[in-house]
């Protein structure tokens, strides 16, 4: 049996195929089209995923959609009418897209695909709750959705055990917390259902105390938080309903000035606000998830929705909760809903037992040797071939340890936003100047930005303070951990302001090359720690072919790519004379 899931039109459009109960493909559709969250339908994805199965659309049993369109097309028309006339020249310029896109999505997929059978749709928050907990390893557990909104939630929280989910109980637009994050995000000058990530790294340059802290007082003024994590907007100060920028000019008042304008400096005062966030966020989060565990009685938990991706926060969960044990999968926000649609209707609707775990995030696609060396010599780009995995290992660590900057292209790419080593850019961590050289000569971003170090996983709890058992979460970067202050000098790179590192575990059962690389370069520098940021430049999706990791490479400072078993040396340009031979005697 296979079933198809779809999401699309909003942001993060993706498709996920799900093979008798197990999840067999899944890739987002930016990673085909290189356009950085797009929404449009995912039909390359969709491609690929047949495409991996050697199948074509009649051997779809079931298609899934991550939402019911009409219930929330029911929510936009109330904000636009609540504002109205104001809310007029929006209202009509969103028309066009509902009715010849969203509204018509059995149509559009009967007409892209060819597909005569019915469509199922599901509520949003339902589907984020199937697409964690149902590939869980989890029998039973507490289940905390929290995200912007999606028909009209914006929190949710449940149980989940065996294959049934129930959610309990919600909170509604307008009242969301993920929307509160992305107004202060809009405020920063960065955007949102975007950067709100940019927004955590910036907060520990800002003042973390909620006592001297200006900012935290103001915005608590905003919320008004309840001891069962309930809350309450004061909505005078965001405007979601008929102009582009979130925050209303009353915020702006509170806050002491202007929306940051993204090329203006960020000042402390941006700073404070960012920390300011950040604390109220974990606040709220915290006392939603005490509450969830007094009604669940269950001390497994399971996070779900676009909130999920806060690292910060998550890692502060176990200590701050009475949670013993966490999940969410790599793509907890609504890039992951594709997932979440296909498990539920196996599981839920269709009433079949569990039969997967999520173990890894490589669902995505891959290149044999032959389509790589096909490339290159088609291109005449000049490359060395390594002779087997074991010399591969052993001159890639070399490079990383002499300060090379290594594009790290191998197997089938990463499930989720973060880069999990199938497309990462490796360097040194003991090198002070590298995190410099990655944001600016690399990735071309902000210099606050952290990047994140990458242990395998029996070495973690020499250099970080993690939870024991360590949380599989860490496997997808979503836990952010102090490092142990002993190694901050020595691992500068990846320790931040902060000294916390957003850490990413590694099992070699998960990634053998991957592993063996990183414990390699441990021996040459006594530190079995990695910089692994994402194979991208800044505004940019993260690479998925050759053609793209070779473009990215020459268009940046990487200094190598390893991609599947070749060597190639970044060139001025496609012929540049190479000594690849010379290269391998030495």
């Amino acid at each position: 049996m296979y079933v198809l899931g779809i999401s699309c039109f909003y942001h993060d459009a993706s498709a996920s195929l799900l093979k008798d109960g197990k999840i067999i493909a899944a890739a987002s559709e930016e990673r085909f089209t290189r356009k950085k969250h797009d929404i449009s339908f995912p039909i390359n994805a969709i491609k690929y995923c047949l495409k991996s199965q050697n199948i074509d659309i009649k051997e779809i049993d079931f298609i899934g959609f991550y939402e019911k369109p009409f219930l929330k097309f029911e929510r936009v028309l109330y904000q636009y009418l609540e504002t109205f006339p104001k809310s007029y020249r929006v209202f009509l310029s969103s028309l066009s897209p509902w009715v010849n896109e969203k509204l018509r999505i059995i149509k559009i997929i009967r007409k892209k695909l060819k597909y005569k059978k019915g469509v199922l749709f599901v509520q949003h928050h339902m589907v984020h709750a199937a697409g964690s907990f149902l590939i869980s390893d989890f029998k039973k557990a507490a289940i905390a959705c929290i995200d912007g909104v999606g028909e009209w939630t914006t929190t949710s929280y449940g149980i989940g055990e065996g294959k049934n989910i129930k959610l309990i109980k919600e909170l509604k637009f307008p009242h969301s917390l993920g929307l509160l994050y992305s107004t202060i995000t809009a405020y920063l000058g960065f955007s949102v259902n975007n950067s709100e990530y940019k927004v955590m790294g910036l907060s520990p340059y800002g003042n973390t105390n909620k006592k001297t802290n200006l900012y935290y007082e103001k915005l608590k003024k905003i919320i008004d938080i309840k001891d069962d994590g309930s809350y309450h907007l004061n909505m005078d100060y965001f405007v979601y309903h008929f102009k582009k920028k979130m925050p209303s000019k009353k915020l702006c008042e509170l806050l002491g000035g202007p929306i940051r304008f993204p090329e203006n400096e960020l000042t402390q005062r941006h700073k404070d606000i960012a920390a300011a966030l950040q604390l109220i966020y974990e606040e709220v989060l915290f006392k939603i998830l005490e509450h969830i565990y007094k009604k669940t009685k269950c001390e497994n938990l399971v996070l779900a929705g676009g909130c999920g991706l806060n690292s910060v926060a998550n890692g502060k969960i176990l200590k701050n909760t009475s949670f013993k044990k966490i999940w969410s999968q790599p793509d907890p926000g609504d890039g992951g809903t594709s997932l979440g649609i296909v498990s539920y209707i196996y599981n839920v609707i269709l009433g079949n037992k569990r039969n997967f775990q999520l173990e890894n995030a490589y669902l995505g696609p891959e290149f044999t040797d032959k389509e790589i060396k096909d490339f290159l010599d088609k291109n005449e780009i000049r490359y060395y071939k390594f002779k087997n995995d074991k010399e591969l290992i052993e001159k890639t660590a070399e490079l990383i340890f002499k300060n090379n900057v290594i594009g790290w292209f191998q197997g089938r790419m990463e499930w989720g936003p973060r880069a999990l080593g199938s497309r990462s850019i490796l360097s040194n961590a003991g090198n002070p100047e590298m995190q410099e050289v990655l944001n600016l000569k690399v990735k071309h971003r902000e210099k606050f930005r952290p990047f994140a170090p990458v242990v395998c996983e029996n070495d973690a709890l020499k250099y970080f303070d993690c939870d024991k058992p360590i949380p599989s979460p860490t496997d997808f970067m979503l836990m952010v951990y102090p490092i142990k202050k002993k190694w901050h000098k020595q691992i500068p790179s990846v320790t931040h302001v902060d000294g916390s590192g957003r850490l990413q575990t590694i099992r070699r059962n998960q990634n053998p090359l991957y592993y063996d690389l990183i414990k390699k370069f441990g021996k040459l520098s006594k530190i079995p720690i990695l910089v692994n940021t994402s194979f991208n430049i800044r505004g940019e999706p993260i690479v998925c072919t050759p053609y793209d990791a070779y473009k990215c490479m020459m268009g940046t400072g990487i200094d190598y790519l390893v991609m599947g078993n070749f060597l190639i040396k970044r060139a001025e340009n496609l012929r540049d004379a190479w000594d690849s031979e010379k290269y391998a005697r030495d």
